[in-house]
């Protein structure tokens, strides 16, 4: 998983109707899980679009919405608000997802998690 410059860690697409979590995350908590789902399914049914949480090479969380370029319904103005609120509201679950990422890929050693910063 460590060798791709970007891995999805989730989306969900309006268009199609579906949500999709990464296999190589399926270890994650249920809890996580759920939250990650209901997040991205309120995302793109408020919105539109297709909603991507993606990492990078360096682990670092990104939030990626597209639209199909004849779709006049996607609020695009809202979107740029929603995903702010989403950075703001999901910090600390975002912040533990990057976390867990990089101690599985190599990038942290799992002894960084008790660091106290």
């Amino acid at each position: 998983m460590s060798d791709r410059d970007e891995v999805v860690l989730c989306c969900a697409n309006s268009y199609k109707q579906k949500y999709y979590l990464n296999p190589d995350f399926a270890r994650l908590p249920e809890a996580v899980k759920a939250e990650l789902k209901i997040m991205c399914v309120l995302f793109t049914e408020d919105i539109g679009g297709v909603l991507l949480l993606i990492f990078d090479k360096e682990g670092n969380l990104k939030i990626q919405v597209k639209a199909e370029d004849m779709d006049y319904l996607f609020d695009e103005i809202g979107c740029g608000l929603k995903v702010k609120q989403l950075r703001q509201d999901k910090y600390e679950l975002f912040s533990g997802l990057e976390l867990y990422y990089q101690v599985i890929t190599g990038k942290k050693a799992p002894e960084e998690f008790f660091e106290e910063g």
